[in-house]
């Protein structure tokens, strides 16, 4: 079995927590992606998605639980080591791009080799122009996101999360702001660079077709895990 990237155990979060209006919005949450998986989280609306997703990406802090980052536990680690374990092992892209206007696609995907060398290269650039081209923006990489379609920008949001190669990509609703052809056209991009990059994806999504197409569907419901388990006929084993 391979080896574990994120491995989280009794995950809870309360927000305003020790006030009258204190929430648990996660209740124990445990569970673990593996290198090279491509798997999917699905829920109704509230029921802590979007916030399970921010805590795996670092974003915010579990109240309870234990969070272990490629074998390593990362309770104790300071917002500078949160920041290089998040720009080194982990690969974001949203619903909406957050591509930056005003930088062309190859200066938005050379940004995470910024944030981490606080640099520029030439090698940054050749991996940019690498990764645009294999996105099949390779005619763009001077044009800005405006100039884009949104499945353009949503590819150069791809390109930049597989920047500085991250074991795992998380991607919340990366199909949800897209027409149903664009929205096939950027999930069978993904599921491509999980096939030949072994890049292992996480991705949070309300469409039932795309979860179908994934080998793991992890179902949450009120904070709760209530279903893992491989999509049928995908052949994988159960976690």
């Amino acid at each position: 079995m391979s080896k574990a990237i994120i491995e989280l155990a009794g995950i809870r979060k309360t927000y305003n927590a020790g006030t009258p209006v204190a929430i648990e919005v996660l209740h124990g949450v445990d569970f673990a992606v593996r290198a090279g998986e491509f798997a999917c989280l699905i829920g109704p609306s509230g029921s802590g998605k979007s916030t399970l997703l921010n805590l795996i990406g670092l974003l915010e802090w579990p109240s309870a639980g234990s969070y272990r980052l490629r074998g390593r536990p990362i309770e104790q680690a300071d917002d500078d080591e949160r920041t290089r374990a998040r720009l080194e092992t982990l690969g974001f892209v949203f619903q909406f791009h957050h591509l930056l206007p005003a930088f062309s696609a190859l200066e938005n995907v050379m940004m995470p080799g910024l944030m981490l060398h606080g640099v520029h290269t030439a090698e940054q650039r050749a991996n940019a122009a690498g990764l645009l081209s294999s996105v099949g923006l390779g005619a763009v990489l001077n044009k800005r996101p405006p100039e884009l379609s949104g499945g353009m920008q949503q590819r150069v949001a791809i390109a930049r999360a597989l920047a500085l190669s991250p074991a795992l990509v998380l991607a919340d609703e990366p199909t949800g702001n897209l027409d149903s052809h664009s929205a096939d056209e950027v999930f069978e991009l993904m599921r491509r660079i999980n096939q030949t990059r072994g890049t292992a994806f996480l991705i949070v999504t309300h469409d039932p077709r795309l979860a179908a197409r994934c080998d793991r569907v992890i179902e949450l419901r009120d904070g709760t895990i209530v279903s893992d388990a491989p999509h049928e006929g995908q052949g994988m084993k159960p976690h």
